[in-house]
């Protein structure tokens, strides 16, 4: 079986070659990096990207020079690049911030000059706080905030979900996947709530954007937030709002900013460097798979990757199945799609120390709430540390994943 699946994804398993950081040796030993959730490793062009902006176009915008000029064509086609990954209509539709919750906060402040008191807004008990904290602030403007139930399988509620959506809805904020369980939510079915209402759809596909194509346009988004960090590029973040709709908000902006989308929110000087470091990430996931166009490569090479991490993930959860002390929390792999992400408990041990044991192994993975800390809570895991959790990026491998496998039984019988 493993040699079946080394034989059919051999050509994403030879780009493991492309990030430095995993041919790194600790302790005489590679490192295993199960910790992509919190951000994944990059491979070289990103890097040579990066630094090549430093080298050769480190400027600002909008001047005459040569160094200007070539800043704000990188900028456009940068905006390009992520239109063409998400699917969106052109490149006026991508903003760049910080990171996705600095924009979050960004359309918080112009919602709320926006909405009426009175006003509702939906949000998830799914998901991590920077799509719950900006939209819970709210109701310091008198705004009602309402809160989606989730239920023990750390999926939502959709019963409740639509009984909470009235002619007052102004808003409904959800998650594509939790960063925290895996689960993939049903957007269709948000959207078509939303419609409902007349509300804005927001989504933040921050743990989805790794694992899966995007398109903006058949999911009907209002605006959509992802972070490049998260598929091997820099940290900034990324806000896609459908045309026209970031034109008509009043954002927190300067006398000097320009007003119009996309520039709207985006507070003072970008991150050039790291710009130009997304423009790269994209293209080098285009490069993994076939077609005419980059939006078609791109689509290609997420569904590739997004069954190679499948049958990885898969091959964890079954392997943690089979050790007696372990919980896996969180919906099982079955017919629907789910994230490449495990989350777990160790019987008479924390997640914290379960992390440990993993690290002294050279394995990479993370423990805690992972700012999802409303539905650990809500499962009674946050007094317990929370769960250890484990995610695939492309280049993990087989072997990774049996060198997991084996590391938790050693720390279960141990235990």
């Amino acid at each position: 079986m493993t040699d079946d699946l080394e034989s059919r994804f051999a050509d994403l398993i030879a780009r493991r070659t492309d990030f430095p950081a995993l041919a790194r040796l600790h302790e005489g030993r590679t490192l295993a990096h199960f910790d992509g959730p919190g951000g994944t490793q990059v491979p070289q062009t990103v890097i040579d990207a990066v630094s090549g902006c430093y080298r050769t176009a480190n400027a600002n915008t909008h001047g005459f020079f040569v160094t200007t000029v070539e800043t704000d064509r990188m900028l456009h086609d940068a905006r390009a690049a992520m239109a063409d990954f998400l699917g969106a209509d052109n490149a006026r539709d991508i903003s760049f911030g910080a990171n996705m919750t600095t924009l979050a906060w960004g359309l918080a402040h112009a919602f709320a000059r926006r909405f009426q008191p009175g006003d509702e807004v939906l949000v998830s008990n799914l998901d991590h706080e920077a799509n719950r904290g900006p939209w819970l602030m709210l109701r310091e403007h008198g705004m009602v905030v309402r809160e989606i139930a989730i239920r023990p399988d750390a999926t939502l509620d959709y019963d409740d979900f639509a009984a909470q959506v009235t002619p007052r809805t102004r808003l409904v904020a959800v998650g594509m996947a939790s960063n925290a369980f895996g689960t993939v939510n049903d957007i269709a079915r948000a959207r078509e709530l939303a419609y409902r209402a007349g509300a804005w759809l927001l989504v933040d596909a921050v743990h989805y954007a790794p694992h899966f194509p995007l398109d903006v346009r058949s999911l009907g988004v209002d605006f959509l937030l992802c972070s490049a960090y998260k598929f091997y590029g820099p940290h900034v973040g990324v806000l896609y709002s459908r045309n026209g709709l970031l034109d008509g908000l009043a954002t927190d902006r300067l006398r000097t900013q320009d007003p119009r989308a996309p520039h709207r929110i985006e507070t003072g000087t970008l991150n050039h460097a790291a710009i130009a470091g997304t423009l790269a990430a994209v293209d080098y996931l285009a490069s993994l798979g076939a077609g005419a166009s980059r939006r078609e490569r791109v689509i290609a090479a997420l569904n590739r990757v997004a069954e190679y991490e499948r049958e990885l993930a898969q091959r964890i959860w079954r392997g943690l199945q089979r050790l007696p002390a372990v919980t896996l929390v969180g919906p099982p792999f079955g017919t629907g799609r789910r994230a490449p992400t495990v989350s777990f408990t160790v019987a008479g041990l924390e997640a914290a120390e379960v992390c440990r044991r993993l690290a002294e192994r050279g394995i990479c993975a993370w423990d805690g709430h992972f700012y999802a800390i409303r539905p650990i809570e809500l499962l009674g895991l946050l007094e317990r540390g929370g769960v250890t959790r484990v995610g695939i990026s492309l280049y993990n491998s087989v072997e990774d994943v049996d060198r997991l496998l084996a590391a938790m039984a050693e720390i279960v019988a141990g235990a």
